[in-house]
């Protein structure tokens, strides 16, 4: 059975953005008879917050989306809140230091910082690393460890991977694509790559959709489902929502495209679903619309394969 998930970080309150994925997320799995599962990924514990995840779920309820599995609803890989999966990850930690797939890095922050005018390109999470601890003798390691606590980063292969993504098809990353990266901080926290590998696996999740700003995060997962000897799910990546102005939505552009901020103002969850239906090309005309209403017919094949913008008209409609 295909099994899909939404997988928010309780940082912040919803926007339009994140509940357009987790809509496409939802009809993705509904339209085929799959299992939907929430989890909230809360390992960067000074971000999260417990009142912003419950506050989540209740905006996606709202929303008309549910969840076979999640933090409040009980499921078999239970918990499924990831500050509760630490053992998990340590586990998959250790199996990958062991197997020499991992060195420590003692750059300061400062000297990662300068890496961001270097010319070694920027993935989703920064610059990417040229590997400058990578061949660092064991008398350099042991000076630098003296000094301070390393991170430790996973050294990518010497091959590339090549995949297919259910909305921006065939994909080649080539070798060392996005640079070594760091699956433990300094401060001892696992790193996202790591830890939403071992959940999605340990899971059994299948399909794993969301915003075309991971693309790049997709060689990393996938060199590590082979480090660790998983099997790697489905990726799915759409589009960015852009806010009037052209740029990605984000929290720069205020609260008023929260959907706490749209459920206060009094807008229907039928309005948000139409108009994010109307976003995704799976309605010809900004209408409201129950979520439900949307799982027959539904395909990825609707869905734009560029980036579309929360026009005026869009957002008279929310608020009309």
């Amino acid at each position: 059975m295909k099994r899909g998930r939404f997988a928010p970080t309780p940082s912040g309150q919803l926007h339009l953005g994140n509940a357009r994925t987790a809509l496409l997320a939802w009809l993705d799995m509904r339209s085929q008879g799959g299992q939907m599962v929430l989890r909230m990924e809360d390992i960067d514990k000074p971000r999260s917050r417990p009142e912003l995840a419950a506050q989540i779920m209740d905006d996606l309820r709202w929303l008309g989306l549910d969840w076979d599995e999640g933090p409040d609803v009980a499921g078999p890989y239970v918990p499924y809140v990831q500050s509760g999966r630490e053992e998990l990850y340590e586990d998959a930690f250790a199996r990958l230091l062991a197997d020499g797939r991992l060195y420590p890095c003692y750059c300061s922050r400062a000297e990662l910082l300068s890496m961001a005018s270097a010319p070694h390109g920027i993935a989703s999470e920064g610059p990417v690393y040229p590997g400058t601890c990578r061949s660092l003798s064991a008398a350099e390691r042991e000076r630098r460890a003296a000094a301070k606590k390393p991170s430790y980063r996973f050294a990518m292969p010497a091959h590339g991977f090549h995949y297919n993504d259910a909305v921006c098809g065939r994909q080649y990353a080539p070798p060392g694509a996005g640079g070594d990266f760091v699956v433990r901080r300094a401060d001892g926290i696992i790193g996202y790559q790591l830890a939403v590998v071992v959940d999605d696996a340990a899971m059994g999740i299948t399909d794993v959709l969301r915003g075309h700003d991971l693309l790049d995060s997709t060689p990393r997962q996938l060199a590590l489902y082979e480090a660790l000897g998983l099997p790697a799910p489905r990726f799915a990546h759409v589009p960015l929502v852009l806010a009037a102005d052209g740029e990605r939505l984000a929290k720069r552009h205020g609260s008023a495209f929260s959907l706490a901020a749209l459920r206060a103002a009094g807008t229907a969850p039928e309005r948000v679903v139409g108009a994010l239906a109307f976003l995704c090309g799976l309605i010809d005309k900004l209408q409201p619309v129950p979520a439900r209403e949307l799982t027959a017919g539904f395909t990825l094949a609707l869905v734009p394969r560029e980036p579309v913008r929360l026009t005026n008209e869009i957002a008279r409609f929310l608020i009309s």
